[in-house]
């Protein structure tokens, strides 16, 4: 049995087994489910579901290979210590950066969308200051103690579940007949408007680079896992169970929208995918109830990047990556300078998306791009050294990658190939470039602590021995 680092003795083993249970299963549910997968419908026609299928099989694999070195090795700072272990230090400091960078975007990112849905319910209320009032908000939840985060996704969680399965009840059952608008139903719109590749397959490579990032978030339960009581039992439990929650909750869903909904329907892109169902299922209110479930999923998503991106900053400056306030912990054990700091800088993005010109925002939005995928990347590669590190060790492994190392090497060349269309599609040029310029910062400056680390251990060592 994996015990706990002396990096995770300092944090809180406050979340409960429900919280994390529910945050596993909830984990990759955003608003792109609800909202953003109109758009890739809308682009690919029904072939999109091959591009949810494809990115659901990839982070399924990701998450297994993620799995196998967490369950031995629980860490808050997840696969950003593995690639300093398995990789090397400039590694470990460059993706948990870039990862930190990512999750302080999605903050003022989320709380901007959750400001419209409520502005437009309260039109009075400027939108810059609910997004202000919602960030503090939930910053103070996360300062208190890891249970406040775990209680408060814990219910966001259980709303966007009992939303979907309710969603595919209902859907199912139009598909069958039985809905208040008789005539929407069967499955006949996943041919019956130009066949199911209608637009040929380059949208469907554009539909399966966006739908990669609505999986963005699977990665968190194996960072939330080491402050509960069971780090080992949770991780293992919840990468077990990672395949019929995609499955169901992404596969299943998209099909019942592909099947009820023509592909070329304006309102896909416009409403959504699932406020257009309802709308032609002639649902009461359909819009006020996606409004909750999309104002639910946001504000779970920010939550979960307060709560991210602290703890990666906490794990960092455990490594000597990050400044060193940012270890420290209070009475209930919880990083609040690391909380703190992350929310500074989201507050600061959040000025430049009103206050600077827009192509500042949107570089700074560019920048975390292609984050998705250099972190799947750095996962893939780090459990293809550990593996060896760990059997070399005669350490045993209760929870293994499938077909060690063939489909390790066939997701690190499919995120190479993902990541070269990228740079050639002039679509996702720009994600490139900005994630590009970020990175070799990153890197350089990485290179620069890792170099200066060296030098202080040689003198270290050579004072020692002076004396």
């Amino acid at each position: 049995m994996a015990t706990h680092t002396s990096n995770e003795a300092n944090l809180s083993q406050g979340l409960k087994n429900r919280h994390v249970t529910m945050l596993s299963i909830a984990g990759a549910i955003g608003a792109g489910l609800f909202v953003g997968s109109g758009h890739a419908i809308a682009a690919a026609g029904p072939a999109a579901l091959i591009a949810y299928v494809v990115a659901g099989t990839l982070v399924v694999l990701v998450m297994r290979m993620l799995a196998e070195m967490a369950v031995s090795q629980p860490d808050s700072g997840s696969f950003s210590t593995y690639a300093d272990r398995a990789i090397g230090k400039w590694a470990g400091f460059t993706i948990g950066w870039l990862y930190w960078w990512f999750w302080v975007l999605v903050i003022p990112f989320e709380a901007n969308a959750a400001a419209a849905i409520m502005h437009s319910w309260m039109p009075d209320a400027p939108i810059w200051l609910m997004a202000f009032l919602i960030t503090a908000a939930l910053t103070v939840t996360n300062l208190f103690s890891v249970k406040n985060y775990g209680e408060f996704e814990f219910w966001f969680a259980l709303i966007k579940v009992t939303a979907i399965i309710a969603f595919i009840v209902f859907g199912c059952a139009a598909v069958f007949g039985f809905s208040p608008n008789p005539s929407v139903s069967g499955i006949q719109h996943l041919w019956d408007h130009g066949g199911f590749v209608p637009n040929g397959w380059g949208p469907v490579v554009g539909a399966l680079l966006t739908t990669m990032f609505s999986f963005m978030g699977s990665e968190i339960v194996t960072i939330a896992a080491s402050e509960s009581k069971n780090p080992e039992h949770q991780i293992t439990k919840a990468t077990n169970s990672v395949i019929w929650r995609i499955a169901l909750f992404y596969f299943v869903s998209i099909f019942i929208v592909i099947g009820l909904v023509p592909w070329n329907d304006p309102r896909l892109p416009d409403m959504g995918s699932y406020q257009t169902v309802l709308t032609m299922l002639n649902v009461p209110h359909a819009k006020l109830i996606v409004d909750i479930v999309v104002l639910t999923s946001v504000a779970s998503c920010l939550n979960s990047a307060l709560y991210t991106a602290s703890r990666m900053v906490y794990s960092l400056a455990q490594r000597g990556d990050a400044p060193a306030f940012a270890k420290k912990v209070n009475k209930a054990k919880t990083p609040v300078y690391a909380v703190l700091l992350s929310t500074a800088i989201a507050f600061i993005c959040t000025f430049a998306n009103y206050a600077a010109p827009a192509a500042v925002f949107n570089f700074l939005l560019d920048s975390s791009g292609a984050i998705a995928l250099l972190v799947y990347l750095v996962i893939a590669c780090s459990q293809l050294k550990m593996r060896k590190k760990l059997m070399q060790a005669g350490k045993p492994l209760t929870m293994k990658m499938w077909l060690f190392p063939y489909l390790t090497w066939a997701v690190i060349l499919f995120i190479i190939g993902a990541l070269t269309i990228m740079a050639f599609d002039p679509k996702h040029t720009h994600e490139i470039t900005s994630t590009g310029i970020l990175s070799i910062i990153v890197v350089i400056s990485g290179l620069v602590v890792t170099k200066r680390r060296q030098q202080s251990s040689v003198t270290t060592d050579a004072s020692l021995e002076a004396k």
